[in-house]
């Protein structure tokens, strides 16, 4: 027997109280009056920025605007005419490295906890997180209440693969000094379009 399986077993032996597992439907999860409010303010609490898009407004140039340094902005998004790099067009992953901004789609927001669904809807995922900055195009319409609901909409694409994102990437691991941008983007902009 592995150490594991001893591990279970003696976990098993000394449990005093079995409870069965509720029913799922009786889960009151948490729901918001204003849910795209919410939504705004825990981006924001987790250290992203969000800007609602004016119909109309040439997303191009305000990315330029957010973003003026950027020598290399990747994306495959069709009406991103402002990219110098396909993640569907290169050899391998690494070679997005050195991304300034990587501009990507998300299906929907949530508002409990500020996370965006973003599947992978290039050939190289490694945008997602190899971006220094990282943009994400969102419909403000599509945000839910909470992680309940969003279970609900996730789809898989033939990719298989997706992945919540909220915020920049951050870490307090090292004497408990928050530092952002350790594993990943070290800046994430939504920007919330009409549609």
């Amino acid at each position: 027997m592995s150490n594991k399986e001893d591990i279970l077993k003696k976990y098993r032996a000394n449990i005093r109280e079995r409870y069965d597992m509720p029913p799922l439907d009786d889960i009151k999860a948490v729901t918001y009056s204003d849910p795209l409010l919410q939504f705004i303010r825990m981006s924001e609490s987790v250290g992203g920025q969000v800007l609602e898009v004016d119909s109309g407004r040439d997303i191009n140039t305000l990315i330029r605007e957010l973003f003026p340094e950027a020598k290399e902005i990747a994306s495959n998004l069709p009406e991103i005419t402002i990219a110098t790099r396909n993640p569907d067009n290169v050899g391998r992953a690494r070679d997005l490295n050195g991304t300034d901004v990587g501009i990507i789609r998300g299906k929907f927001g949530v508002a409990e906890n500020g996370c965006i669904w973003v599947p992978q809807e290039t050939k190289e995922k490694a945008v997602f997180f190899i971006s220094e900055n990282l943009v994400i195009l969102l419909p403000k319409s599509q945000i839910v209440n909470n992680m309940h609901e969003a279970y609900k909409r996730i789809e898989f694409n033939d990719y298989g693969y997706g992945t919540f994102i909220s915020g920049p990437s951050k870490t307090a691991d090292i004497a408990q000094v928050l530092v952002m941008g350790a594993q990943a983007a070290r800046s994430a902009t939504v920007l919330l379009l009409s549609e």
